[in-house]
């Protein structure tokens, strides 16, 4: 049965349940190495079947029902195509953002796409043909794009469907998309626009795609956001008191606080954060000044945070946190002056403009 629902929808080639173990692929016309280019009648053939839409692709889809997301990209490009895996290109990021987003559970390499199932993630992409980039393609390459999605959305019932790239949207819908959560659905599938992961997607950096996609696996994860309450330590010198978190993907700065317990009130949270923390239980609480919510997994049993930030100014003081601040994940703490934090990720991005008007 659901290998007669793929084939008629033009996708798994391999009729993989999502449980299944990785074989090799089929050594046949679709996936050997590359053919010579057909020309006159044959090569107008060809294109004819790219531009229908269900022509095999040199990069098998990866699905089945039931999924948290598939990703969408826009089409394979050439070493996709020689290895027969999605994003196969050494320098894209696709694989490594995945993992540094938390969304699979260990890093994956193009060759065991198909154990993305195992995690409930699925790849397709927009166009089926193979260029040598984006650019190559062609308005009638995605010619039945927008439908074959919708029987995805209608037919396997994937929670998310996220677009790899702003054109990978553009091409199946006709519109010029915003990145993030689209208010266009598919049925109950929601849409999702990433980032470029290809490395001629220079401009936008590597921090920028991780948020991208760690907001995309908090929205996706269904799971709540936390309370959350952090003081804006500053002293007499105007410095500011951040503490640093991160892993082997990236690093940021943020100001001192943490998860409200139930029941607590936004000072009584303040409060015993900064004392564990910093050792500070003497200060005047001042004002909210902000509001700002952080999307990820990176705390079990939520799908991010949203950060209360009260102003506290105090008098210059050494750091002395009642708990050892690497059990609480910190790596490192320090003062900073409004020029230094200039480059300095930090929690939210714009905390250094934030600082001058306080």
């Amino acid at each position: 049965m659901l290998g007669a629902l793929l084939r008629q929808l033009g996708l798994d080639r391999q009729d993989r349940a999502p449980g299944a173990q990785a074989t090799p692929l089929p050594d046949d016309g679709l996936r050997r190495g590359p053919a010579q280019e057909p020309r006159g009648e044959a090569r107008r053939a060809a294109d004819r079947r790219g531009r229908s839409g269900i022509a095999p692709s040199d990069v098998p889809d990866v699905l089945a029902p039931g999924l948290r997301i598939v990703f969408c990209g826009i089409n394979p490009g050439r070493v996709s195509a020689a290895a027969h895996a999605h994003f196969a290109n050494p320098r894209n990021d696709f694989w490594r953002l995945l993992h540094a987003a938390r969304l699979t559970s260990r890093l994956y390499a193009p060759a065991e796409q198909f154990e993305l199932l195992k995690e409930g993630i699925g790849v397709t992409n927009a166009a089926y043909r193979t260029t040598p980039g984006s650019g190559d393609l062609r308005r009638t390459d995605f010619a039945g794009a927008a439908e074959r999605l919708e029987r995805i959305a209608r037919e396997l019932g994937p929670a998310w469907i996220a677009f790899v790239g702003k054109e990978a949207y553009r091409g199946a819908f006709g519109e010029r998309p915003a990145l993030g959560v689209q208010e266009r659905t598919l049925g109950a599938t929601r849409l999702y626009v990433l980032p470029s992961t290809s490395p001629a997607n220079a401009a936008v950096s590597w921090t920028q795609r991780l948020h991208a996609f760690q907001e995309l696996a908090g929205r996706a994860s269904g799971l709540p956001m936390r309370p959350s309450v952090r003081g804006l330590v500053v002293d007499d010198r105007g410095r500011a008191l951040l503490f640093r978190y991160g892993n082997e993907y990236g690093m940021w700065w943020v100001t001192p606080g943490g998860g409200q317990e139930p029941g607590e009130s936004d000072e009584q949270t303040l409060r015993r954060e900064l004392r564990e923390e910093c050792g500070l239980t003497e200060f005047e609480l001042g004002p909210l000044l902000w509001t700002f919510e952080v999307r990820g997994l990176e705390e079990p049993g939520y799908g991010g945070a949203t950060h209360r930030t009260y102003l506290v100014r105090v008098p210059a003081f050494e750091n002395a946190p009642e708990l050892d601040p690497t059990l609480e994940g910190s790596h490192e703490q320090r003062w900073f002056g409004i020029e230094e934090l200039a480059g300095v990720p930090t929690r939210p991005d714009d905390l250094a403009e934030r600082l001058r008007l306080v």
